[in-house]
């Protein structure tokens, strides 16, 4: 147990530091901003504890209810230990110790410590990622949130086209990514309503498709739009028609922004990943490209110690069950609340890619489906093999091996 421990309560304003020793007595208490005067005093406090050289403020575990931003940053450069607390986790605390339910900034700072204190073997430490995991994982993360963006633009405008230009929503049904074609999207920028499309001419469908990179059937496809677009529908009022329109071009021109951006991050993250050691690991396993890779490296990091085996790997990323069980009741649940929401979403769609890629994959799957699971638990099963796989690859650094990962294949097929 440590000597000291250490508790911050954070706010956006002022930030309340607390220390007691292993009987649970605060000896210091301070108040600081987020700033570097402010680190430094944390540091010169916890220095000061105790003197003598067998004292190092570096052996000074701190509990925060944070996992990451600037003032959780500045502390693990100077090499403290920083331990996040969930804060329902912290009011639970608060109501076992403190039966008024009174809260105060620098009560909360020695909770904090205390937590610490009396159950430091129970919270984990944050990992010790690499700068480069850490910076792949923000952009898969900002990648993911730009798709969404993508995703809402682009039933916005679906929508406002079937108020104004209805013939836009069947002009490219047919053909993949619909409305996120370049093509479409700058046909659509020249003609947003139903009156402008009437009256575009082939050779500007054409100059338009042309701009959008289409390069093949050039002629026939302007023809094609050109026909349908003289196909009577119905028509709002001029006025109304043209804010309309605005409305579509406005819609148009963020969706078109997002696309570009979502272009340039993707490769953005490739040459990012390419450059981190362990990408030839990540990318030997069946299913997995270089975006799959970043984004499984973003969520698991590359900090050796974080995950002890396949297991628990495995469980972080909710393809574990976990055991509900009280006297003579013994229930197996789906793990959802104790997992990464992202790392479980990649892994469920990675499992899905294997099932092409991979016969033993594949075998596997069918097997869990023969013996009664359905889809989704089938899929959970199967990463679950999947991760432990690659987390004995991680920890041996060598690449994957079917023969190796699937002893049983002979069996399993």
């Amino acid at each position: 147990m440590a000597t000291y421990t250490a508790g911050i309560d954070w706010s956006t304003l002022q930030n309340d530091l607390a220390v007691v020793d292993r009987h649970g007595r605060t000896i210091a208490n301070a108040r600081f901003e987020a700033t570097p005067a402010g680190i430094k005093a944390v540091l010169q406090t916890l220095a000061g504890l105790r003197a003598g050289h067998s004292h190092s403020r570096r052996a000074v575990p701190i509990a925060i209810e944070a996992a990451n931003g600037l003032l959780v940053s500045a502390l693990r450069h100077h090499g403290q230990t920083v331990v996040p607390i969930a804060p329902s986790t912290v009011a639970r605390y608060r109501g076992r110790l403190n039966p008024g339910h009174t809260k105060s900034d620098r009560g909360d700072a020695s909770l904090l410590a205390n937590i610490l204190r009396t159950d430091g073997a129970a919270h984990r430490p944050l990992h010790s990622n690499s700068d480069l995991a850490d910076a792949i994982g923000i952009l898969t993360r900002t990648h993911l949130r730009t798709q969404r963006t993508r995703h809402y633009l682009n039933l916005q405008l679906r929508s406002r086209l079937r108020a104004v230009h209805p013939a836009a929503l069947t002009a490219w049904a047919a053909l993949p990514n619909n409305l996120l074609r370049p093509e479409a999207r700058q046909v659509l920028v020249l003609a947003p309503t139903s009156r402008g499309a009437a009256r575009l001419r082939k050779y500007a469908i054409r100059a338009a498709l042309e701009r959008g990179g289409r390069f093949r059937l050039l002629d026939a496809e302007a023809e094609r739009l050109h026909s349908l677009f003289q196909e009577p529908v119905l028509l709002n009022t001029p006025a109304v028609e043209d804010a309309l329109g605005i409305d579509v071009r406005t819609t148009v021109g963020l969706l078109d922004e997002t696309c570009t951006a979502l272009d340039a991050l993707a490769e953005e993250i490739d040459a990012r990943f390419l450059e981190h050691p362990q990408c030839g690991i990540y990318l030997s396993m069946p299913g997995v490209g270089p975006l799959t890779g970043a984004r499984l490296l973003g969520e698991i990091g590359d900090d050796p110690g974080r995950f002890a085996t396949g297991k628990g790997l495995a469980a972080y990323a909710g393809a574990r069950p976990f055991t509900w069980e009280s006297g003579s009741s013994r229930t197996v649940l789906h793990r959802r609340v104790a997992a990464n929401k992202h790392l479980a979403a990649y892994c469920h769609r990675w499992a899905f890619a294997t099932l092409t890629q991979s016969s033993e994959c594949r075998a596997h799957y069918d097997r869990r489906r023969e013996g009664g699971e359905r889809y989704n638990a089938a899929l959970r099963n199967l990463s679950a093999r999947l991760l432990s796989c690659l987390h004995h690859c991680l920890s041996t650094g060598q690449p994957y091996d079917p023969a190796a990962a699937w002893p049983d294949r002979e069996t399993a097929t």
